[in-house]
C-alpha cells in the first residue's frame, strides 16, 4: 500500500533525457517553432530587407502575401501538457488588416476564425506546407490557436484525436536529434 497514493502521478515534472546527446531537461521540451513562414526562405538573403517586414507573429512579403503566427496544439492524452507547435500560416489582406484592428480589442475573440494555407512543416507529419487551417483569435497579448482541417491528414487526426505521451516523447526525441544535428 503507498500511503501517498493519493498524489497524481500526473502532476510531477517529467525530466528528459535527450535520445541524442544524453542531456538531461528538467522537463520535457514540448513547445517547437518556427522564426518565420517557409515563404519567407524563398526569398534571396540580400532581397529580405527591401521585400519583407517580419515582426514576431507577422509577416507581409511584397505587401501581398500575408503570414501570421499561431499555436497548433496536439492534446497528450495520458499527460497534464501538450505538444504545441508555432506555427505559420497565410491570411488574406483582409483578415490581416481585420486582425491589425482588433489587436488590442477583447472583441477580437468573436471573429469568425480565419482560413489559411499552413507555411511551416511540421516534423514528423508528412508535408504540412500548404494544407488548409483555420487561425482562431485568443485574447489581446496571445496568438491565435492554429487548427489543422485537412481531411485525412494526420496532424487533423493528432489534433482530434491526441497521441500518447509515449508518441510525443518519439516526436520530441526525433525533433531534438534533428536540432542537435542541425547545430
Amino acid at each position: 500500500m503507498k500511503l501517498f497514493s493519493f498524489f497524481d502521478k500526473k502532476d510531477k515534472k517529467q525530466i528528459y533525457k535527450c535520445a541524442c546527446c544524453g542531456n538531461i531537461y528538467d522537463e520535457i521540451p514540448l513547445c517547437f517553432g518556427s522564426d518565420f513562414p517557409d515563404y519567407y526562405s524563398s526569398i534571396p538573403l540580400e532581397e529580405r530587407e527591401r521585400r519583407v517586414e517580419l515582426m514576431e507573429s507577422l509577416c507581409v512579403v511584397d505587401e501581398k502575401h500575408f503570414f501570421h503566427r499561431g499555436r497548433l496544439v496536439i492534446p497528450i492524452v495520458d499527460y497534464k501538457e501538450n505538444l504545441i507547435f508555432n506555427v505559420w500560416t497565410s491570411i488574406s489582406e483582409d483578415n490581416f488588416r481585420k486582425r491589425m484592428d482588433l489587436w488590442d480589442s477583447p472583441d477580437r475573440i468573436s471573429q469568425e476564425p480565419y482560413f489559411g494555407w499552413m507555411q511551416t512543416n511540421v516534423p514528423l507529419y508528412d508535408n504540412t506546407l500548404n494544407i488548409k487551417t483555420i487561425a482562431i483569435e485568443q485574447g489581446p497579448g496571445l496568438i491565435p490557436e492554429i487548427k489543422s482541417i485537412e481531411e485525412g491528414h494526420q496532424i487533423t487526426i493528432d489534433q482530434e484525436y491526441g497521441i500518447s505521451y509515449k508518441r510525443a516523447l518519439e516526436i520530441v526525441d526525433e525533433i531534438m536529434r534533428h536540432q542537435h544535428n542541425s547545430n
